[in-house]
């Protein structure tokens, strides 16, 4: 193997792009690390920049496929978020398991290729299948690259580097806000009739394009990044047993009726536990068919229902497969709770984020290109420096008593119910903005602690998995459910004669309450986490000792 050069990587990369010597797990200075973090920070932008579009783009593809405000929902929540959440388990593993570096690689050039491909979309069926694809390769992102960064810096500096690593959520957002409106307004002003344009595209179409395509190219750097030694500074990390590969196909086929319960019978489990499983499937089932005829959709709910079945066939699977883990992950009430509770928090950032736009459009009658550099320069600057702060005050703390990064991240919720529920009542265009921008810093500033709390209920070779779980959990209930929820109950009250934008208010009105229950599941998880740090320390000291 070539000698590891100490400069830092920025001033490495020459070194890096013909150097094919990754294999094997190394160490590097810090200079280096700090480049990995800033190369994985554009790499987030890029997984929310190709997110976050759509919601700029809502008002024109709305009109353009003669779509509804569900419709939109599920394009922006359901859609990317059932596929999002189903292979990042899977993924998760083979983080754990395999070249952490590669798989963040391959995700970001897959997902890239899927945000390009759906300014090709005609019709909502194909929109929809290449949002399907989008949430695919972003799941592969996080939970390698917080496994990554835990390993590239030692436990003291661990929420910063997470929460600026997590900043590039809020400067995805805002860029994806200003692009998406620039490119619509400058497109329509270059081409009033579109059957005139190339290949007859709207502005929505080639915003699409035009974010998708830079990932391509970032994706061939990532790839070059050095595996840093898994565990290194936590005394090292006990190897997960058999192919990555393998340890992917189990985790799909947990996740595929029938074939899980052969799965299931062949891993040694219990009669009880395979009946379980099948009577978990009839209830999903049957709940899922009562949904599709209060509300007519039959894609949301079955969509879901296979989301939330894959979640549970894969835990019992994985509690055969690798007890340890699975009881660090699923008899922590702070991991459970804390998990629930920014899952409220998340519908909060991801709903709010969405909606937000469509109802300062229709409320206020502004221009793309005005909402879009507003709100996407608010949630940039406000996104990043709350992320930052939170980051930073969590570590503080966290040096001074146990519960440190939680008190951060429980008072950063507060402050996110109150300023949305400002947002909502505000009645000038001023204010809303004012509001908004305060609520992108509350937001941000509870994710990094958050982030890091889970990472810390684990030990190291079960940290992606838990990640993956947790953004799983999150992104079922903030993402599939809240985009969605929001635009069902704004069509009824449009349907009861409501404006658009007095029905689009209403809703957002209504599912405040899933935050405040977030808040409440938060407070649990505060008392619960000292004894559940103490179990996983154990834990981690059985498993070196093994190791040795």
């Amino acid at each position: 193997m070539k000698s590891i050069s100490i400069q830092p990587l920025w001033l490495h990369y020459a070194s890096i792009i013909v150097d094919q010597s990754v294999a094997a797990p190394v160490k590097e200075s810090r200079g280096y690390a700090n480049g990995v973090l800033v190369i994985l920070f554009l790499v987030y932008v890029l997984n929310f920049l190709d997110r976050q579009i759509l919601a700029i783009l809502a008002e024109d593809i709305k009109a353009d496929l003669q779509i509804s405000d569900a419709d939109l929902g599920f394009l922006y929540g359901t859609a990317f978020a059932v596929f999002y959440a189903t292979f990042g388990i899977p993924l998760g593993r083979l983080a754990d398991a395999w070249n952490r570096t590669h798989l963040i690689s391959l995700g970001l050039g897959f997902w890239s290729l899927m945000t390009a491909l759906s300014g090709t979309a005609k019709g909502f069926a194909s929109l929809a299948t290449y949002r399907f694809g989008v949430g695919i390769g972003e799941s592969s992102a996080s939970p390698a690259a917080l496994s990554l960064l835990y390993d590239y810096y030692p436990p003291h500096l661990r929420t910063t580097v997470v929460a600026l690593y997590a900043g590039g959520v809020y400067i995805g957002l805002g860029c994806g806000l200003f692009l998406g409106g620039s490119i619509l307004d400058a497109w329509a002003a270059t081409y009033p009739d579109t059957s005139l344009a190339p290949f007859g595209l709207k502005g929505w179409q080639v915003a699409f394009m035009a974010v998708g395509l830079p990932g391509l190219l970032l994706s061939l750097v990532v790839a070059k990044i050095r595996e840093p030694e898994r565990g290194r500074y936590d005394g090292g990390a006990k190897p997960i047993a058999g192919s990555p590969l393998k340890e992917v196909a189990v985790s799909l086929g947990s996740m595929v009726p029938v074939l899980n319960l052969f799965m299931l019978a062949r891993g040694g489990a219990k009669p009880s536990l395979i009946v379980v499983n099948v009577v978990t499937i009839a209830l999903l089932a049957v709940l899922a068919w009562g949904l599709i005829l209060l509300t007519g959709d039959v894609t949301q709910w079955v969509a879901l229902a296979i989301g939330v079945f894959a979640a549970f066939s894969w835990s019992q699977s994985f509690l055969l497969r690798d007890p340890d883990v699975f009881h660090l992950l699923f008899r922590s009430r702070a991991m459970i709770c804390l998990t629930i509770s920014a899952a409220g928090v998340v519908f909060v950032g991801v709903a709010f984020a969405f909606w937000s736009v469509p109802l300062i459009q229709r409320t206020y009658e502004v221009a793309n290109s005005q909402v879009g550099m507003v709100v996407g320069l608010s949630s940039a600057v406000s996104g990043f420096c709350g992320i930052t702060f939170g980051g930073i005050l969590a570590d503080r703390l966290r040096q001074k008593f146990v519960h440190g990064k939680l008190v951060v991240y429980l008072a950063a919720t507060v402050g996110a119910i109150i300023m949305s529920s400002a947002f909502l009542f505000s009645t000038t265009l001023i204010s809303a903005y004012a509001c908004l921008a305060v609520l992108f810093f509350f937001t941000a500033m509870a994710t990094g602690p958050a982030m890091a709390t889970i990472n810390d209920l684990n030990v190291p070779r079960g940290r992606a998995t838990s990640y993956a779980f947790f953004t799983m959990v999150t992104t079922l209930i903030g993402t599939a459910i809240g985009p969605y929820l929001i635009g069902q109950v704004s069509d009824v009250y449009t349907a009861g004669g409501a404006s658009p934008a007095e029905a689009l208010r209403l809703a957002m009105i209504w599912c405040l309450a899933l935050p405040v229950g977030g808040l409440l599941f938060g407070i649990i998880a505060f008392r619960a986490l000292p004894a559940d740090e103490a179990r996983v320390r154990e834990q981690s000291e059985r498993e070196l000792l093994s190791v040795g």
